[in-house]
């Protein structure tokens, strides 16, 4: 993995690696560990936390030194108030070069996105537009996640960001697939995209080897998941012995 990381860093414009303690579920081993290889790959940490206002997930940045933090369902003016009122509380006004972002994937946030826009200035760095739950809460299939209606909102939110210099990052299945979307977007305005495990800076697409970055970011997500998977196994039958010894003096 962490050879892994170091190419993608060395070739295919790799700047971090990224968990998430909310739909991703991670628990603070795992973040240790993810946070080990990324340090010895001289690679940055981005987390998103479990919600605007996730006093503890914060605090827990802290501790693991996350470098990008990332608030999810942020989808009223309020919710983002809501937020900066928690980082501030956490951070201070001067978090140490650490960058705060809301994730954008749902059409109530893209409806409230003028006035959301205007508070970010001055509380925030950037937006992460989550593409696969936007499209789903369109009411649109998985599938659809590369349609030009889809791509259209990202673009809008692009020119919000590049208006406002604020971050636009954006997620969600970015696969080969995803390419020439990605590259419209950044027409405008991309400062990173992401895989679930992997984040690319915007001028990744400007080379002609993004291909081979993206298959590279997925053989990362999948040793990860099979060192993850082996790590638990090992854990969960550690006392196998001992239990059958236990159970055999119980008869």
């Amino acid at each position: 993995m962490y050879d892994m990381l170091v190419r993608g860093r060395d070739e295919f414009g790799v700047v971090a690696v990224k968990a998430e303690f909310e739909a991703e579920g991670t628990r603070p081993d795992e973040l240790q560990r993810l946070v080990h290889i990324a340090h010895y790959a001289n690679l940055k940490v981005a987390l998103k936390i479990g919600g605007c206002e996730a006093i503890s997930d914060l605090l827990s940045s802290k501790l693991f030194g996350a470098s990008h933090i990332i608030a999810p369902m942020v989808e009223t003016p309020y919710a983002l108030k809501k937020y900066i009122e928690a980082k501030e509380k956490t951070h201070g006004e001067n978090p140490g070069g650490v960058k705060f972002l809301f994730n954008l994937e749902t059409q109530t946030t893209l409806d409230n996105i003028d006035q959301m826009i205007q508070i970010a200035r001055t509380g925030v760095d950037g937006v992460v537009f989550g593409r696969v739950d936007f499209t789903l809460s369109r009411g649109m299939p998985r599938g659809a996640i590369n349609d030009p209606a889809i791509t259209e909102a990202v673009l809008k939110v692009a020119r919000h960001c590049r208006d406002n210099d604020l971050d636009l990052v954006v997620g969600g299945s970015v696969s080969v697939e995803a390419l020439d979307s990605l590259k419209q977007i950044r027409q405008v305005r991309l400062d990173r995209f992401e895989t679930r495990k992997v984040v690319f800076d915007g001028a990744a697409l400007d080379t002609g080897r993004i291909e081979a970055g993206i298959l590279n970011a997925v053989a990362f997500e999948t040793a990860w998941l099979k060192n993850k998977r082996d790590y638990y196994s090992a854990i969960a039958s550690e006392d196998s012995k001992r239990i059958e010894m236990m159970e055999a003096r119980l008869h």
